[in-house]
């Protein structure tokens, strides 16, 4: 199959897949949002998105999502480090117009990963996992995700931590946004340096929203608290 068996087939798969996370990423930090004018309304949301069917099949297709990204990504990886063959262990000059970003895709997705699995164990497994499978022994009401918040954001280590992850998927985005468009077809030679702007503006609007919600909450909860 031609996404499977072609180095540009397996670009575009992974390029589609990135976009729909990125899909993910507005609403997670949207929802997150909400948290900060209304707790309520929070709760709402974690209501609505708890273990009714159209939330479980969401999951799964995120799931999906993350992983066919996950395997493509380490998938180029290996291809193209076969194809440099000796010269990737040669040691050469940096070219000067190659971002940071571009040149750590890889290590920066490795940290998104760990990160990520310590996020499904903070909030997925007390919350949806937890509603699912009716465990009760965690100490933790999985619809009330305001509370959640807060025990977790007002700790200083998890306050640190999450921010570190979000600096992560910052440069992770500031590259594979526009990287993502030109993949699939939709750039060009006037707008490849708008694509790149763009994706700054998105990755930093991005990084800002979740990174005030945390700041928000230890500030509130753990400084003030």
């Amino acid at each position: 199959m031609w996404l499977s068996n072609s180095s540009v087939g397996r670009k575009v798969v992974m390029s589609v897949s990135g976009l729909f996370l990125v899909l993910f990423l507005t609403f997670h930090m949207a929802m997150n949002l909400v948290a900060v004018f209304s707790e309520d309304a929070y709760n709402m949301v974690c209501e609505f998105l708890g273990a009714n069917w159209y939330a479980l099949v969401g999951t799964l297709v995120l799931a999906a999502g993350f992983a066919v990204h996950i395997i493509y990504a380490f998938w180029l990886t290996m291809q193209n480090r076969r194809a440099r063959g000796n010269e990737s262990y040669a040691v050469v000059e940096k070219p000067k117009n190659v971002e940071w970003a571009s040149q750590n895709m890889l290590v920066l997705g490795i940290i998104v990963i760990l990160f990520f699995i310590l996020h499904l164990a903070q909030f997925w497994f007390k919350m949806q996992f937890a509603e699912i499978s009716g465990i009760t022994s965690l100490g933790v009401d999985p619809q009330d995700g305001a509370a959640l918040i807060r025990n977790t954001f007002s700790n200083p280590a998890f306050a640190a931590l999450y921010l570190i992850w979000f600096v992560a998927i910052w440069f992770h985005l500031t590259h594979g946004f526009w990287s993502a468009i030109q993949t699939i077809g939709l750039s060009n030679n006037i707008w490849f340096e708008r694509w790149k702007c763009i994706s700054n503006i998105f990755a930093t609007v991005i990084f800002f929203g979740f990174a005030f919600v945390v700041v928000f909450f230890y500030v509130k909860y753990g400084l003030l608290g």
